[in-house]
């Protein structure tokens, strides 16, 4: 890989690694499914007027605006309200192990070995972190955990439907999934005027920032570096990125760098490489999908894998 294009995938990766820490800051003057609203209405407004999908494409894209839209940002974002940046990303990455055993129960692909010690790895990293004082409470910890299961749904819907190139596909079901977060911010939350007139640049900025920074600029710059390099080269690097979170939260938001969270973080992300490893080396073709959890979707003839914003 030219060093040009090695920065910009440093580039993505610290983009989509503050991406996680402006949200935590913006949730301290925004309600999260508020925040989701206004983060899908400024995607939207930004994508759709210059793309076009067909009526071929609109029943995938309703379903991944209720599965990638409302269960993956939503529960994200109310999660992430209450759980540290770091351990948040550390637990949306269990959507690669959870992708894998949906496709080995819909999909009828066969569970091989290292999947399997992938994934065992990866939920042994949970473990861990539970054995510590940064794993939230069941009811955040819950939801971060549906949060990774709406996005291996998603990976499940894209491997089953029509092809639909990425900006088009972000753009739509953020439009589509507007209603559905923001009914729910309606029937719970309080307040939603008062938090948008008074949220200073932290709530604003995380809105400007997760559509505009996270969801296009990088996942624009990763659609670009997939034309040059195969998936095999970028996802190793991709993996990085929950580990930065957790750098920066330490830094930036004084979260603890516990033994626990540094050894069951390693687990998680060692396990989910084990996992790609063994798809990349059967991916004969690649597309992007959305940048904005720092994931990227493969999709390919046998399986689709989203490596975890998240983004």
């Amino acid at each position: 890989m030219p060093l040009r294009d090695f920065y910009l995938v440093l580039v993505v990766i610290l983009i989509w690694a503050f991406n996680s820490i402006m949200i935590k800051l913006g949730l301290a003057e925004m309600p999260p499914l508020l925040m989701t609203t206004l983060r899908f209405a400024l995607v939207a407004v930004l994508i759709v007027p210059f793309t076009r999908i067909t009526r071929a494409q609109l029943p995938l894209v309703l379903k991944l605006a209720a599965s990638f839209g409302l269960m993956h940002f939503g529960f994200l974002f109310i999660g992430l309200n209450y759980a540290e940046a770091g351990t948040g990303a550390l637990l949306v990455q269990l959507g690669t192990p959870f992708a894998t055993i949906l496709a080995a129960i819909f999909l009828k692909e066969r569970l091989r070995l290292k999947p399997v010690i992938g994934m065992l790895v990866s939920f042994s990293g949970v473990v861990v972190l539970a054995g510590g004082p940064t794993l939230p409470g069941p009811l955040p910890l819950t939801l971060l955990l549906l949060s990774a299961l709406g996005w291996a749904i998603t990976n499940l819907l894209v491997k089953t439907g029509p092809e639909i190139a990425p900006l088009t596909m972000a753009g739509w079901l953020s439009m589509f999934a507007i209603p559905l977060v923001g009914m729910g911010s309606l029937l719970f939350e309080q307040h939603q005027w008062t938090a948008m007139m008074e949220a200073g640049w932290r709530g604003w900025g995380a809105v400007i920032y997760s559509a505009v920074m996270s969801s296009i600029l990088a996942y624009g710059l990763w659609n670009t570096l997939l034309r040059r390099h195969s998936v095999a080269r970028l996802i190793p690097l991709s993996l990085l990125t929950p580990l930065v979170v957790v750098v920066l939260g330490v830094l930036m938001l004084d979260e603890s760098m516990a033994l626990n969270k540094l050894v069951g973080g390693a687990l998680v992300v060692g396990g989910i490489a084990i996992i790609n490893v063994r798809r990349l080396k059967r991916a004969p073709r690649e597309l992007a999908l959305d940048g904005d959890t720092s994931t990227t979707t493969t999709t390919t003839t046998t399986t689709t894998t989203m490596t975890p914003e998240q983004k």
